[in-house]
């Protein structure tokens, strides 16, 4: 279940960790603003992860007391977690933000993308076509995205405003220089701009964030008990989607998440953190990174910028 949120513009207390630099939150908001005024029909990709939940919050912020003057778009895999997909239909409702949701399987079904086989099979890199189609769909010309530029050195690349082609993909060699916080908004007919906000924030500059705003955040974030397999060093969720093999045999252990993707694509780890303070202490002490728990990274040394290069988030 989920808290309510707090008014945007209300006051808040200082986290026993640390502090959140306010000086982030305003660059995001300018960002915000920057993309209604640039662009004429932006969306905000969410997921239903603490990324995405902060960029719903810093919309909010940048509009109020205004509604949120863009869609939320979830391209949704069908292999989600429940807490998340409940998370973002209550978010949505008591935001008041429009959503809208498709779906990896009509794309699946419309013999677009072939279901992954194996004992790896993941529809994460499925998600680029459905993705795709819905921008053609709702001809958004600008996609605002919660990716961070510490998260991983593909996304280390990323401008601000970083620009698609028709086809939606990326290349690094045509990113536009953004000195002095200058945003160049302007696309050719066909191209299109992800947006990410929060792309010079850290894993631990999302928590402080999160800490300081009192924002509800999907349960799987905090310890729980749930029934997981031991596979390549890392605990991965037992679901109906995961193909095991027959020596994999799920045990109940108590667990959070650090990151949210796909149940096939997203170990959990062995954490008793069930308080924002606990959280914000083990991130303080880990010693791999936020995406160590996405399988879907290590298929390939450049298994990030490979998707990215064909149009993904």
């Amino acid at each position: 279940m989920v808290d309510n949120l707090k008014n945007p513009s209300s006051e808040v207390s200082v986290p026993k960790f640390g502090f959140f630099p306010r000086e982030l939150e305003d660059e995001a908001i300018y960002i915000m603003r920057e993309v209604v005024a640039q662009f004429e029909k932006p969306a905000l990709l969410f997921s239903g992860g603490k990324d995405s939940i902060t960029l719903v919050r810093l919309a909010q912020k940048a509009f109020y007391p205004g509604k949120i003057p863009f869609p939320l778009l979830h391209v949704d895999t069908g292999h989600n977690f429940p807490e998340t997909i409940e998370f973002r239909d209550w978010l949505a409702k008591e935001t008041g933000a429009e959503l809208i949701v498709r779906y990896v399987q009509d794309s699946i079904n419309q013999g677009k993308v072939k279901e992954e086989s194996g004992k790896y099979a993941s529809r994460n890199a499925l998600q680029t076509v459905t993705l795709l189609d819905a921008i053609e769909e709702f001809k958004f010309d600008a996609c605002i995205g919660g990716a961070r530029r510490d998260e991983e050195k593909a996304r280390a690349k990323e401008r601000i405003f970083s620009v698609r082609d028709d086809f939606g993909q990326w290349d690094a060699k045509r990113q536009r220089p953004e000195l002095f916080d200058m945003l160049n908004g302007r696309i050719a007919i066909g191209e299109n701009v992800r947006v990410f906000p929060i792309s010079n924030w850290t894993e631990l500059d999302v928590w402080n964030y999160i800490k300081e705003e009192e924002m509800a955040i999907p349960s799987i974030y905090y310890s729980h008990k749930r029934q997981v397999i031991q596979r390549d060093g890392m605990l991965w969720a037992d679901s109906e989607y995961l193909n095991k093999d027959a020596d994999e045999i799920p045990f109940e252990a108590t667990v959070r998440f650090r990151t949210v993707g796909d149940m096939t694509c997203t170990a959990a780890v062995a954490s008793e953190a069930t308080e924002l303070d606990d959280i914000i202490g083990e991130i303080l002490s880990a010693e791999i990174s936020e995406r160590g728990a996405r399988i879907d990274d290590k298929r390939s040394e450049a298994a990030m910028e490979k998707r990215k290069q064909q149009g993904y988030f």
